[in-house]
């Protein structure tokens, strides 16, 4: 496989392009999952009702060109670089962060970053944003963007859990988690849980998992067989749609799991409301 130069202003190009799509299409499998809830013998009318209110406005977010929130987030960039990748041009974070700032500005999303956690001062940009990076194998970069709303981030917890813990005990706390999230994160919910790792890379590993598709299960069986135990139980919970009540809490439960150490099972949990919003290209 040959080695290829990549300009970061193509990276600046793609980043500006998906923070558009991500904020205004509604993904197809997070659709999908709704429009499924909506048809369900099952649900409840109110519930329906609710449900077809968020099927109409991702069809008007997509038809108008609109974003789905009004909360157009902080934006989280993944890029995955190609060991046989050679970026020129500059500086890679000021290229992705360059993207950021001319899509929130022609699009006329909502710039919701402060520079300073306590001073709280807008940059007026939706810039800096938070840029995980990682280096794969082939000559390709893949970028992915991911605007996160705080009424769900805010909701994100991290449990560390005792190397005994059971799968019983994880569903435990996340079924709780979900309780305790109630109506306030704009249920239905999806749910990014990263297993393993130290209690700073399972919450980034949590939030990963919210980019898998969820209408597909995890590869591991006993992963998958968790992702599915808490997606029951916390769906029967009957919080509902916008806690209306219903069958509806959940749409998905996505589980990633990394290596961790013999002491302790870090279980981090990310929150999405259900506008859960990505979207990826590859160069």
């Amino acid at each position: 496989m040959s080695t290829r130069k990549i300009n970061v202003r193509e990276i600046e190009k793609k980043v500006k392009d998906l923070c558009a799509k991500a904020n205004i299409v509604l993904r197809p499998d997070v659709n999908a999952a709704i429009l499924k809830a909506y048809r369900s013998k099952n649900e409840t009318f109110l519930a329906k009702k609710m449900l077809k209110i968020l099927l109409e406005n991702a069809r008007v977010a997509k038809e108008e060109k609109l974003p789905i929130c009004q909360d157009t987030g902080i934006t989280e960039v993944f890029i995955k670089i190609g060991e046989k990748v050679i970026l020129t041009g500059g500086n890679l974070t000021n290229a992705v962060n360059r993207g950021i700032k001319k899509a929130y500005a022609v699009n006329y999303f909502r710039k919701s970053v402060v520079r300073d956690p306590l001073l709280r001062k807008n940059t007026r940009t939706n810039t800096p944003g938070i840029l995980h990076v990682e280096i794969t194998r082939g000559n390709k970069v893949k970028v992915t963007v991911m605007p996160k709303g705080f009424g769900s981030e805010n909701k994100s917890a991290l449990f560390m859990l005792n190397p005994t813990a059971t799968a019983e005990e994880i569903e435990r706390v996340s079924v709780a988690f979900v309780k305790n999230a109630g109506a306030n994160a704009c249920p239905p919910y999806v749910l990014g849980i990263g297993l393993g790792g130290t209690a700073a890379s399972a919450a980034v590993l949590a939030k990963k998992a919210l980019l898998r598709l969820i209408d597909k299960a995890n590869k591991k069986h006993h992963l998958a067989e968790l992702e599915k135990n808490i997606m029951k139980k916390a769906n029967a919970l009957k919080i509902g749609v916008m806690g209306l009540g219903g069958k509806t809490t959940v749409l998905g439960v996505n589980i990633e799991a990394a290596p961790t150490h013999i002491a302790g099972l870090p279980v981090a949990i990310n929150l999405s409301c259900h506008a859960l919003r990505s979207a990826s290209a590859t160069i």
